[in-house]
Formats: C-alpha cells, structure tokens, sequence
C-alpha cells in the first residue's frame, strides 16, 4: 500500500508567505489546509482548504498537530508548533527558509526560551528581525526541496 501523498499544513494567523506556499503547491500538485483563529480568504481552487479555530490560545496549533502525519509539511514561525511537528516526523519549515530538524529542533527551542527569558526580565527588548525579499526567496527555494523530498519519500514509501 502506498502511503498518502504529503499535505502542507501552514500556521497561517500572520503567515507572510501564504501566496508562496500555494505556488509551490501548485507545481506539485500537493494540497494546502490554511488554519487560522480567523480573517482567511475563502479560496475556490479545491487543493486548498481554510480551516478556522477557535480563538484559543494553541487552538490552530494543537488542530495541525492533531492532523499532521509523518512526511507532511508544516510552514509556522512558532517553535513549540515546529516542536511538536518535527516529533511527529514531519517536514517543518519557517517563513524565513529556516528548516526545522531533529537535529535542530532542540536548540531552536533553547534561544527561544532564552529570548523570551530576556524579554520577561527587561534585558531585551524583543524586536524581530523584518521580513525581507531575500527570506522570500529562500522560502520558495526551500519549500520546494521539501516538498519534493516528502513527494519522493511517498512515492518509494
């Protein structure tokens, strides 16, 4: 038996690269479920499917992680979501390009919890990084690695 083709889950509330994600989708004909606590454009392409959480805290997380399998892809900036994504074998990716892996999730999660330490104690001020056109191209290029490396891993499965 075959393994099911891979989907894309993406953390969409705030996501700068929802138009991305449905290119690269496209070329693969891979398809998208977009969650959000809310504001999604409906979409008519049938590959693609908005689904809307409650306004919970980890509401849209805790719905991804509930439906995500092994070799699907998850796009979202939250390091726990990548946490528990990568520990169920999925492929993760952050809207800047930056993959998450076993092998980085563990450190990922440490500066994560040592900026939101720096935060908590006054000793930074926590501004991000801005979203520039260069994070843009890297996510396309590696979204598309990826996808077909989960597409590849389906195939021989």
């Amino acid at each position: 038996m075959t393994p099911p083709a891979p989907a894309i889950y993406v953390d969409a509330d705030a996501c700068p690269v929802k138009e991305e994600v449905i290119k690269v989708a496209e070329r693969h004909g891979v398809g998208v479920v977009f969650v959000s606590n809310g504001g999604l454009r409906p979409s008519r392409d049938p590959m693609i499917r908005n689904v809307v959480v409650s306004k919970g805290a980890d509401a849209a997380d805790d719905w991804i992680v509930e439906n995500t399998k092994a070799n699907d892809v998850v796009v979202t900036a939250d390091i726990p979501l990548a946490a528990r994504a990568v520990a169920l074998n999925a492929h993760v990716l952050g809207p800047t390009g930056r993959p998450f892996t076993p092998e980085t999730i563990g450190m990922a999660v440490a500066m994560r919890d040592l900026k939101q330490h720096l935060r908590e104690t006054g000793e930074s001020k926590g501004y991000n990084a801005g979203f520039t056109p260069q994070d843009r191209s890297r996510f396309l290029g590696e979204l598309d690695r990826i996808l077909r490396r989960a597409l590849k891993s389906a195939a021989i499965g």
